[in-house]
């Protein structure tokens, strides 16, 4: 600080002082922001890494690495408004501070390139000469965006007269997905993936379009919908049955609000995924097969054991699913249509644990000075770290053949969980029915051969996260739709949910894939239907650009 008997006396020579003090002042405040920003990157960074190691620290706090992310944009974006403060206060006798910006990406080789070119000089700056030779150029990308146009395509259909007959030909029509309709294929895709995949009810599409100068009534869009719905029902007929040909299935239920009579009421949407892929680090497909995944969805009014009976009719296998009790009839040996097998999810079970050993959620409570701060239970931090190395075994053999997973499991597996049996039930006969551990323990001894079933089939996988990652959509959609309008509009929100959901696992974009095939299936032979499944869609997509 300078001492005021130092301070000039003149204006000019105070004017200067103070504005070098602010040019320090706000180099300090850049470089404390850059500070706080790489503080919030490595932060994610290694929350990441745990999360792809370890799996997830904390069942309840899901959301963790979405709410660092959404810090480190806020922080970032604080840095470069300081950086750019200090750049433009900046004089001679200060250096501002600079701030390393990491590497941006080069932009992706499919967007088309717009070449703007700046004159060069006509002269020399040095010498003003004239005898000026090209040595190269230097291009500097910016990234663009045009605003979504919107376009009229008119089919003219000219109109011929026959001079020997009289009579008049004409080519016919050209389809429409909607009879009479008005809507091209691709607009539709959008109508039908921002509804369904992005989550955005038809009204505000209906602003949204407004604003842009082409005005569509909502009960017009509602049309659309609909008739796409008729339209693509073989394609969701050869979903189902593609996933209801499955030796295992993942199986999850969430709730629907429903719009009823002054109120809403809490309907059901249930899932049924297929997907045997081996992914790296994850237990999404416990091996790799080779059959495509596939997801369907169905819409029922309540939770009765009535639905998914009723949904898993024909079919026996092994069902991988919750301890919902409305499953038990289908896990009868005297069921007409075969035996199904319950696999339990080892995932969450251990939640239940985990839930009573979460050192950091105590921690915030014991912080935000609640009354009732739970006491950490080191039996549920025990469990929880028993559980955990056979998970840890479920990823080493990650990708292997059935045959080969059940050999690692008989050797590693099978003692591991024998000792966890064994160590359970003898703490369980030292607590109370009333202790919180009472419920967690019996959850698992209760259903003990369902969480055992995996040592003897290759084909079991430890979880029931497939099932759980395809409600994830739903879950997080209904913040923005709230409600379904009506049990019919649930059966077309699980229909519609099907097709997006199974695009996405076979890693193609649902809109893009919805407009191919609304274009094409007019057309398309009924018994060639299974070449507009997905799947079979993106390798004849391959091949035309490789024939091309």
């Amino acid at each position: 600080m300078t001492p005021v008997d130092a301070l000039p006396d003149d204006a000019a020579s105070l004017k200067q002082l103070l504005l070098a003090r602010t040019e320090e002042l706000l180099a300090a405040r850049a470089q404390v922001a850059s500070g706080e920003a790489l503080i919030a990157h490595l932060k994610l960074q290694i929350e990441k890494y745990r999360r792809d190691k370890f799996g997830q620290r904390s069942e309840r706090s899901s959301r963790l690495v979405d709410q660092l992310e959404l810090q480190l944009e806020e922080l970032e974006a604080t840095a470069t408004e300081d950086d750019l403060a200090a750049e433009q206060a900046a004089a001679t006798q200060v250096s501002a501070f600079t701030r390393q910006r990491p590497a941006r990406k080069p932009f992706p080789e499919h967007l088309p390139r717009e070449r703007r070119i700046v004159p060069g000089p006509s002269a020399c700056a040095c010498c003003g000469g004239t005898r000026l030779s090209k040595l190269g150029e230097a291009v500097t990308e910016t990234l663009e965006v045009v605003p979504r146009q919107w376009k009229v395509i008119q089919h003219v259909r000219e109109k011929f007269s026959c001079r020997d007959c009289e009579s008049i030909d004409q080519a016919p029509a050209p389809f429409h997905v909607v009879p009479r309709g008005w809507a091209g294929p691709s607009l539709l895709a959008m109508i039908l993936f921002e509804k369904y995949g992005q989550h955005q009810p038809l009204n505000r599409q209906a602003e949204r379009y407004a604003r842009e100068g082409v005005p569509l009534s909502l009960s017009t869009l509602a049309d659309q919908v609909g008739t796409c719905c008729t339209v693509l029902r073989p394609i969701h007929d050869r979903f189902l049955a593609h996933v209801l040909a499955a030796e295992r299935l993942h199986g999850d239920d969430t709730t629907v609000p429903v719009l009823a009579k002054g109120k809403t009421i809490l309907g059901r949407c249930w899932t049924y995924v297929r997907d045997d892929r081996a992914f790296a680090g994850q237990s999404a497909g416990p091996f790799g097969g080779q059959a495509p995944p596939a997801a369907v969805y169905f819409y029922s009014r309540d939770r009765a054991g009535e639905h998914p009976q009723q949904h898993l009719v024909g079919w026996s296998g092994i069902l991988q699913a919750d301890a919902y009790s409305g499953y038990g009839k289908l896990y009868d040996v005297e069921r007409a249509a075969g035996p199904i097998f319950e696999a339990a999810c080892w995932a969450h079970a251990r939640r239940k644990f985990f839930e009573l050993a979460d050192i950091a959620a105590a921690a915030r409570r014991k912080a935000q000075r609640r009354r009732t701060a739970p006491v950490i239970s080191p039996i549920a931090l025990e469990a929880v770290q028993r559980i955990d190395v056979l998970f840890e075994i479920e990823r080493a053999i990650n990708g292997l053949s059935a045959e080969q997973r059940v050999a690692v499991r008989r050797e590693q597996s099978a003692p591991l969980v024998a000792e966890l049996e064994a160590w359970m039930r003898e703490e369980r006969r030292k607590l109370s029915r009333h202790s919180d551990l009472a419920g967690p323990i019996d959850y698992m001894l209760k259903r003990w051969p369902s969480f055992t079933r995996f040592l003897e089939d290759g084909r079991i996988c430890l979880s029931n996260n497939a099932a759980e990652r395809a409600l994830r959509g739903l879950a997080l959609g209904r913040k923005a739709w709230l409600f379904a309008g009506s049990d019919r509009g649930g059966q077309r929100a699980a229909f519609f949910y099907s097709l997006i959901h199974t695009c996405r696992l076979n890693d193609v974009d649902p809109q893009a894939w919805l407009a191919d095939v609304l274009a094409r299936i007019a057309d398309h032979p009924a018994n060639r239907i299974d070449e507009l499944l997905p799947w079979h869609w993106a390798q004849d997509k391959v091949n035309r650009k490789l024939v091309a």
